[in-house]
């Protein structure tokens, strides 16, 4: 079974950084595509960044020049470094990612990390 594993949320004060993990397990071949996404209390769940197998990266406008999105194919691990946090950044962070594997493809989510940025 396919899982997906997030860590490095926390507390942190506006203008600062965290970087979060997305690390996998199970049977995979390889990793399609990547993806982070966030939920804040009483809101939808957002697209934050997604990167491709190839590497591109699309970025939601309110991160874009503030998140980084990058992953480890050796690893088959993902990241997302937060830099410049805003208090409007706070949420639950899920990890998303397309696995391949043996005679399967499966679209995987992390059970998510929560990130709270403070005034």
């Amino acid at each position: 079974q396919v899982q997906l594993v997030e860590s490095g949320g926390g507390l942190v004060q506006a203008g600062g950084s965290l970087r979060l993990s997305c690390a996998t397990s199970g049977s995979i071949f390889s990793i399609n595509y990547m993806g982070w996404y966030r939920q804040a209390p009483g809101k939808q769940r957002d697209l934050v960044a997604t990167i491709t197998s190839g590497g591109s990266t699309n970025y939601a406008n309110s991160v874009k020049g503030r998140f980084t999105i990058s992953r480890d194919n050796a690893k088959n691990t993902g990241y997302l470094q937060m830099n410049s946090l805003k208090p409007e950044d706070t949420a639950v962070y899920y990890c998303n990612a397309g696995i391949i594997g043996p005679g399967y493809e499966y679209d995987a989510w992390g059970q998510g990390t929560q990130v709270t940025v403070s005034s």
